[in-house]
């Protein structure tokens, strides 16, 4: 299987669509064209982290900056920030609209993603961050704003997880 470009694209054209200009990410398989596209866009702002958690505080400098900024991240990548999110966004009321790119789901033919596929939705539920799962390209754009607003008008994070059924072909 390869990551579709089409729907790379769609995803990337509903962050735009939402009013976002900011990203923060670490480049991952399934979000290379996404991020690609990101760093070829001169209306956006693509801030390329090291560690994921980093991403939560380029976030919430840009929240309180008053810029509509989205994360971009593998479930892994979102283990790897749960402290920033836990002791920076949930303690201080920081929205966070992230998508995660949910590896070892359904169909996931890698062994060293299944276990990660295996907690993510506990985890997230653990955390009371809601949660939905992307899979029609057709439908994204709308499920992207809608995170965004709710992480806004709940000041907390949320999650669009980007399905296999979405991010490939």
């Amino acid at each position: 299987m390869t990551v579709s470009y089409e729907n790379s694209k769609a995803v990337f054209d509903g962050i735009k669509a939402a009013g976002i200009r900011s990203i923060s990410a670490l480049p991952e398989t399934w979000l290379g064209l996404l991020l690609q596209r990101a760093e070829d866009d001169p209306e956006v702002d693509l801030i390329q982290v090291a560690k994921e958690e980093e991403a939560v505080g380029v976030a919430a400098g840009a929240y309180f900056a008053g810029e509509p900024h989205i994360l971009l991240m593998q479930n892994h990548g979102f283990f790897a920030a749960m402290n920033g999110i836990i002791s920076l966004a949930q303690l201080y009321s920081v929205p966070l609209c992230m998508l995660i790119a949910v590896r070892g789901h359904w169909g996931e033919p890698y062994p060293w993603h299944t276990r990660g596929g295996i907690v993510t939705e506990g985890l997230l539920q653990a955390l009371n961050i809601p949660y939905h799962h992307a899979r029609d390209p057709a439908l994204v754009a709308k499920e992207i704003a809608e995170a965004y607003t709710l992480s806004q008008s709940s000041l907390s994070p949320v999650a669009l997880l980007l399905t296999r059924d979405l991010m490939e072909v």
